[in-house]
Parts: structure tokens; C-alpha cells; sequence
């Protein structure tokens, strides 16, 4: 008898899960999605120039050639109709459940106990599940500072991953708190429609070009029908990953490559000397998201766009008031990222014997492989704790994690719910912490990758050869049958 199977997020992860049970003929699964439409993170995130650095071929499944991607680097209405596609073709759409959150899953003995938040006012409703699949990623939340006076701010604001698009920014006077990934792709939208933009950048970030280009009619004709011409197009796109931006990280032998590239980057497109000190990072290539963008630093020259690196003391009424003096403004945009190291909240999860997930993850977030934790029988997640890429592409990482969970599902009638052994869970700790020692996102710089007291719970610090061979593998001598009692 196939499993009774929750899936909890309708973004890569979840809709890939789907897909590897349909493609297996099992059907008995729900997958339960909190917003009203398909695609995670490229749903939520719609603000002006959004989209990915992973080029589109490699960002995406392997199972699923996809010969419609217009350019190199694919913009988010591409790659939202990409998942949209999937879902269709794989018809895994109808068993989504829209506009239901699940508040909280409870492990009875024997199965999931799944308590979701239907749509229109209904009654709470609790359904048992034989397993538990969390696909609800890392970057799901947004973080919001703690500036003071935030809420006696008179104009309107709004965190970049829930633009709103009813506000006309043309002759605005903007400004935009943060300089990441995502400020770097809208602030050259943004700096065409405002009358002043002023940027606040606490650090700046290391940037290389974008080596973007569109895909004509021809190139897509070939893509589609030339044997072996897209697998072999992805497969070298994931090689100079592997072979090049990994060594980086690992502060190997390409950190200087990156460097150069970067500061001859910062070179060519900022002339002005002093606006250059500003944006030159004092902290090595990698040990924050390096930016790729060929659009930001022209952006930031503009003789509309001031870059601020004042330290902010306050949101006032009318602007924002730093230790120089007040910029007047009348719409904030926070490109402040996500609450990323806090895995899995606001849900309730509570394991075997009721221990609670949130307790055990009070000194950061950890997990086997970074899909299973001990005391917590048939639950699996997607995405989850040390398996961010800097590097490469979190699709691939995903499709080894479904495949470690598929390998997993044939076990669970044979033996009742599994979890994975405390001495295996430990060994991965040490495994992991000595890895850590020589990645780079330990010099000392504040990142998403890391709790506050320096903890790197996000990012997988190996290759992803080496994740995908520890995936394939055969996984009982992990896992045991639940203990009586």
C-alpha cells in the first residue's frame, strides 16, 4: 500500500516531489501551498528585473527539457512559467491545495498528524499522513530591520519580495535600504523612474558581470531538436561551476580569478574614484552572496542615484535620518533579505514523544544530509539546513534530495516510520563543522548563511559531485525503525 504523503510548499522543491511520485505512480499525496498560486520564491518575488543567476538551463529539472527559455539568464516571469509548465505536463496541479496553510504537524506513534488553515474563514482541519515533506526552502520569509520609527513613516513602504505594483514610483523620491542580489536588479529599474534614489549600503558586495545573452529562434530550434545539444550545453555550464566558482569559496586557487574579475568589473563601469571606495567589499570574494550584475554599478553613477553609506539612526516622518543629516523621501523599498536561518517557522512541529522541532533547533537549524532529524520519524525536508549553493545551481540539490526521500519511501511499509540514527546525525555534524573550517563564509563578515552568533547553518560547504554521491546512496544504515516507547 503507497504512503499517505504531505508535501508542504508548491515552489521547486514541493512540485518536484510531486513529479517523482507521480513518475512512480504514486498518488496518494497532497501538497498544500499557503499563497493562491504555484512557484515559491518566483512567485512571491515580481519586483522590476527579478530573476536568476544560475543560468536557465542548468536552473532547472533534469528530467525536463525545456527548449523555451529566451536568454541565458532567465528573468522571473520565465522561470515562473517554466514551474507553471511542469506542473501542467506532469498534472500535478490538481492535487495542490491553494490558500492553505499548515499551522502545525504532530507525529502520533504512527503517522502525521497535519493541521492546515483552509481558505474563507473554515474551521481548522487536522488529516494523518504517513510521511511529511517540507518543501518550504530557506528564503520564504522576509526580514524586515530593526530600525527605529519605522512605523511613523508618513509615505509608503515595502520589502522588495512583496512589491507593490500599485505604486507608481515615476518622480519619486526613493529610497532603497539594503544592496544585494535583488536590490542590484531592481535599483536600475527603479533609478529610471525616480526623481532621487538614495541607496543605503551598510557593506558593500563583491560584483562580477553577467554574461547574459537571448536565445533566438534558431538557437531555441536547435536546443529543441538537436540530439544531445541541451544536456551537453547544461552539463558545461555545471562543470565551470564545479571547476571554477567552487575553488573560490573553498578559497582554492581561483579566489584571486574572482577578485580580479570583480575589481576590474568595478573598474570599468565606475569612474568616479570616490564612488569606487565606496563600493570596493573589505571582506573576501564569497563570504557573502557574490552579486552578478552588469546593470547595478551604472545604475549607482547616475546623476539621480546617491550612494549612502551614513549609518542610519532613524525612519522619520518625512525620510530618513542618518548621522549626516535627513534624506527626504516618500517610499522605502527594504531590500533586506529573509529570515533564512529560521528553518520551517511560524509551523509547529513536534516529533516522537511531542518534542518540539523549534526546541531542538535552538542552537541552529541541522538536519542529515540536510533532509532528515532524528526524533523526527518519515519527515524529510527540500531545501533544508546546509544545502545552499554559492556557487552552483539549488535545482540539482533538490532533485538529489527527492531522490534520497524516493529511495526512502520502498522501506517504510517494510519496517513502519524510520528516522535517521542520533550517532549518524552527529557524525554529519563533525563531518560538516570540519568541512566549514575552510570554506570562506567563516572570515568574519555578516551574511544570510549565518546565524547571529556566526553559525553557518544555510550552505553546503563541498561540491555537489560529493552531495550527490552521499544522496544516491543506499539509505538504511542511516535510518532505523522507530524505538518502542
Amino acid at each position: 500500500m503507497a504512503p499517505r504523503v504531505a508535501i508542504i510548499g508548491a515552489g521547486f522543491g514541493g512540485l518536484c516531489m510531486a513529479i517523482q511520485l507521480e513518475r512512480a505512480g504514486i498518488r496518494s499525496y497532497t501538497v498544500f501551498e499557503k499563497a493562491d498560486g504555484l512557484g515559491g520564491t518566483w512567485r512571491d518575488n515580481s519586483y522590476p528585473g527579478a530573476g536568476c543567476d544560475i543560468p536557465s538551463h542548468l536552473y532547472s529539472y533534469s528530467f525536463e527539457k525545456y527548449a523555451s527559455w529566451t536568454r541565458r539568464y532567465p528573468e522571473q516571469p520565465e522561470i515562473l512559467g517554466y514551474l507553471e509548465h511542469c506542473a501542467d505536463k506532469y498534472d500535478v496541479r490538481r492535487k495542490i491545495r491553494f490558500r492553505t496553510e499548515v499551522r502545525r504537524a504532530v507525529f502520533d506513534g504512527s503517522q502525521w498528524q497535519v493541521t492546515t488553515s483552509p481558505p474563507d474563514g473554515e474551521a481548522e482541519r487536522t488529516e494523518a499522513y504517513d510521511v511529511v515533506v517540507l518543501g518550504v526552502g530557506q528564503l520564504n520569509r522576509p526580514r524586515l530591520p530593526d530600525i527605529p520609527g519605522m512605523p511613523d513613516f508618513e509615505g509608503v513602504s515595502f520589502h522588495s519580495a512583496r512589491w507593490n505594483h500599485d505604486h507608481d514610483l515615476t518622480g519619486r523620491r526613493v529610497a532603497v535600504i539594503g544592496n544585494g542580489s535583488s536590490a542590484a536588479q531592481f535599483i536600475p529599474r527603479v533609478a529610471e523612474q525616480a526623481e532621487r534614489l538614495y541607496v543605503f549600503q551598510r557593506t558593500p558586495n563583491w560584483v562580477i558581470p553577467k554574461p547574459d545573452a537571448t536565445f533566438g529562434p534558431l538557437a531555441r530550434l536547435a536546443f529543441r531538436f538537436v540530439p544531445g545539444l541541451q544536456r551537453a550545453y547544461r552539463e558545461w555550464i555545471y562543470r565551470y561551476a564545479e571547476t571554477t566558482l567552487y575553488p573560490a569559496l573553498a578559497q582554492g586557487w581561483s579566489v584571486d580569478l574572482l577578485k580580479k574579475r570583480a575589481l576590474g568589473h568595478l573598474r570599468d563601469q565606475v569612474p568616479d574614484p570616490e564612488l569606487r571606495a565606496k563600493l570596493t567589499p573589505d571582506h573576501p570574494p564569497g563570504c557573502k552572496r557574490v552579486v552578478i550584475d552588469s546593470a547595478f554599478y551604472p545604475a549607482l553613477t547616475r546623476p539621480n542615484v546617491d550612494v549612502v553609506t551614513d549609518k542610519i539612526a532613524r525612519i522619520a516622518p518625512k525620510g530618513i535620518e542618518t548621522t549626516e543629516g535627513l534624506r527626504a523621501v516618500d517610499t522605502i523599498v527594504y531590500a533586506t533579505g529573509f529570515r533564512s536561518t529560521e528553518f520551517l517557522t511560524p509551523m509547529e512541529i513536534a516529533g516522537r514523544g511531542g518534542r518540539s522541532l523549534r526546541e531542538q533547533w535552538a542552537g541552529g537549524a541541522e538536519a542529515y544530509l540536510g533532509i532528515s532529524v532524528p526524533n523526527f520519524p518519515n519527515m524529510f525536508l527540500l531545501y533544508g539546513p546546509n544545502t545552499n549553493l554559492g556557487h552552483n545551481s539549488i535545482v540539482f540539490m533538490i532533485e538529489c534530495q527527492v531522490n534520497h526521500i524516493m529511495a526512502c519511501l520502498p522501506h517504510l511499509s517494510e519496517r513502519g516510520p524510520i528516522e535517521v540514527r542520533p550517532e549518524v546525525m552527529a557524525a554529519w555534524s563533525r563531518r560538516l563543522d570540519a568541512a566549514m573550517e575552510r570554506m570562506v563564509w567563516g572570515a568574519g563578515c555578516q551574511s544570510w548563511y549565518k546565524t547571529a552568533d556566526g553559525r553557518v547553518t544555510n550552505n553546503w560547504p563541498g561540491r555537489t559531485t560529493l552531495y550527490r554521491r552521499l544522496t544516491a546512496r543506499p539509505p538504511l544504515d542511516a535510518y532505523r525503525p522507530v524505538p518502542a516507547g
